[in-house]
């Protein structure tokens, strides 16, 4: 059975004892959750600190280099993020290839070093508005995870997680339907099914990236191929986040 995984995604939020306070009160209250995966991704300088202060959540990074050390300024290896406490990996997010002009070639790196470190990959994957308003959606989807993603190993991908980003219905005031989002979850599956077959694509986790809260979460959880959720805003407050969790 895949696993019904909720993760969220502090981005650039909150200070150091902000983030210790909200990561023990997520802990404590998903102690009482069974059947759902809870992962926090926190600003990497609050890794330790989150990673310390809990024990039921996992605790992830939004970033990281994929060299082990080097002359590369400014940014946190991948030996570094391990050593700190974290044990999952955001890669290919929407604002990482935006904002950053992140490659397919340097995702296809940070997948690498991840899995030879045995970091787990949450892979995102998801297309803007142009693309979906010409019908080319599903080219787009499918190319990022063949160039990134899908030249690991059946047994190294089915440690992975994907999270499918409708980048046209974040901040946009446009909202993707649950039948949107289970139709490229369901093509998504299909896409592994090809390469991997379907043993190994029902064993992988598909978690919903857009704008999902406590009014739709349930909604899209009951679809079919959707196995989850990756969180932004609404991650950043217990109550509303944990009422996503329990939308299962």
């Amino acid at each position: 059975m895949r696993k019904r995984i909720v993760a969220g995604n502090w981005k650039m939020n909150l200070l150091s004892a902000e983030a210790s306070k909200l990561a023990k009160e997520i802990d404590h209250e998903a102690k009482s959750v069974n059947g759902v995966e809870v992962m926090v991704f926190p600003p990497s300088l609050f890794v330790p600190t989150v990673a310390g202060n809990t024990s039921v959540i996992k605790t992830g990074v939004q970033n990281f280099y994929p060299l082990e050390s080097g002359a590369f300024t400014g940014e946190v290896s991948i030996a570094q993020i391990k050593d700190s406490g974290a044990t999952w990996a955001l890669i290919g997010h929407s604002e990482r290839r935006a904002i950053f002009n992140e490659t397919e070639e340097l995702l296809k790196e940070k997948v690498d070093a991840a899995v030879k470190h045995e970091i787990g990959v949450m892979f995102c994957c998801g297309e803007p508005l142009e693309i979906r308003e010409i019908g080319e959606e599903n080219v787009y989807v499918k190319k990022q995870l063949q160039d990134s993603l899908f030249h690991l190993t059946s047994e190294e991908i089915k440690k992975c997680v994907i999270a499918y980003e409708p980048v046209w219905a974040i901040g946009t005031g446009r909202t993707a339907t649950s039948q949107q989002a289970e139709d490229m979850h369901r093509e998504i599956r299909s896409w592994i099914a090809e390469v991997y077959g379907n043993e190994t694509a029902d064993q992988i986790s598909i978690l919903y990236g857009g704008s999902c809260n406590a009014s739709n979460a349930a909604e899209l959880f009951a679809c079919p191929n959707v196995d989850g959720g990756l969180i932004g805003g609404a991650s950043l407050r217990t109550d509303i986040f944990m009422a996503i969790v329990k939308s299962f």
